[in-house]
């Protein structure tokens, strides 16, 4: 192993979706040091059946720092990570393609483009990675007007901050979830996806954060299951109030698959009606159910028509 090889560190499903996308895309074989997160074995597990391109799988808790200096090409899911700060101070990898961490990818592209300091947005950051954040930034800003860094999304970053990001030496790379798409999902996979039904509400951690009131949030749900019977898809870190609260609405019924909803629905070609709050996921599950006929209802507002007959993809107006 060496300055060429390529390893993926990641700490959440999502990205390590992310690193599979990588590897198909770029025709190479990538080791993992995955975070051992909920939903983190049975994803890999998936994304290996449906082919994925990974190497030798590292669970790890802190940081990697053996397989980081073994490999001069770091995927990384969270730039923003205290962890990742430290060791790109350290070790200096030669090169870097960051990976969507959900909505946080718009603030970290944003962050490199020079818009915001770098630190880990609606957090109050500790004395150390304040000390950091500069230093890893300085080490990924070398790297980049040198042509070694990668950004590898799913997200529109807006043609004024790509053009920002270019002049400073970042490469711009999107993807459409072509590789899990396009790969059929293990008969126990789509056996729980065939429990979900056609109306699906997306759960999601707000309640949990503390950025909405769970009173609203179960108002939001019993205004879908009012227009008829849905399944609810908790989010993975759903408090126990959370789902209690939930599970108390008429007409919703709980499923908690082990898998996240992408890696879930990708490939179907059946026609659903999906609800969520605003989130990642308005931007990851339209290419990943794209030709399916669904459709996506962004709320709270948006509960959609009595009748589940959704047309198309897309969010809305």
């Amino acid at each position: 192993m060496g300055r060429t090889d390529v390893m993926a560190w990641v700490e959440s499903p999502l990205q390590l979706l992310g690193a599979a996308e990588w590897a198909e895309t770029h025709g190479k074989t990538v080791g993992v040091a995955g975070r051992l997160t909920p939903q983190m074995s049975e994803t890999a597990e998936e994304l290996l059946a449906r082919g994925a391109r990974f190497g030798v799988l590292e669970p790890y808790v802190g940081i990697p720092w053996a397989m980081l200096a073994r490999h001069g090409h770091w995927l990384i899911g969270d730039g923003f990570s205290g962890h990742f700060r430290l060791a790109a101070t350290v070790l200096g990898p030669r090169r870097l393609s960051f990976l969507d961490d959900g909505a946080g990818a718009l603030a970290y592209a944003a962050t490199l483009a020079g818009e915001r300091p770098y630190e880990r947005p609606h957090q109050r950051e500790g004395r150390l990675h304040r000390l950091l954040g500069p230093l890893a930034h300085e080490r990924v800003a070398r790297r980049a007007v040198a042509g070694q860094v990668e950004i590898f999304t799913a997200f529109d970053l807006g043609d004024a901050r790509v053009a920002a990001l270019e002049e400073r030496g970042y490469r711009i790379s999107r993807h459409r979830f072509a590789g899990i798409r396009r790969t059929p999902p293990r008969t126990s996979t789509g056996a729980v996806r065939e429990t979900l039904g056609a109306r699906i509400i997306l759960g999601s951690a707000r309640p949990t954060d503390g950025r909405m009131p769970l009173s609203e949030y179960r108002e939001w749900i019993g205004r879908v299951a009012d227009r008829g019977p849905a399944v609810y898809v908790p989010h993975r870190r759903a408090s126990t109030a959370q789902r209690a609260a939930v599970a108390a609405v008429p007409g919703i019924r709980i499923v908690e698959p082990a898998l996240p909803i992408e890696v879930l629905l990708a490939g179907t070609t059946r026609a659903l009606a999906l609800f969520t709050l605003p989130s990642s996921t308005t931007t990851t599950l339209p290419p990943i159910l794209a030709g399916s006929g669904s459709r996506l209802h962004v709320g709270p507002a948006d509960v959609g028509p009595c009748l589940a007959a959704p047309a198309t993809i897309g969010r809305d107006r």
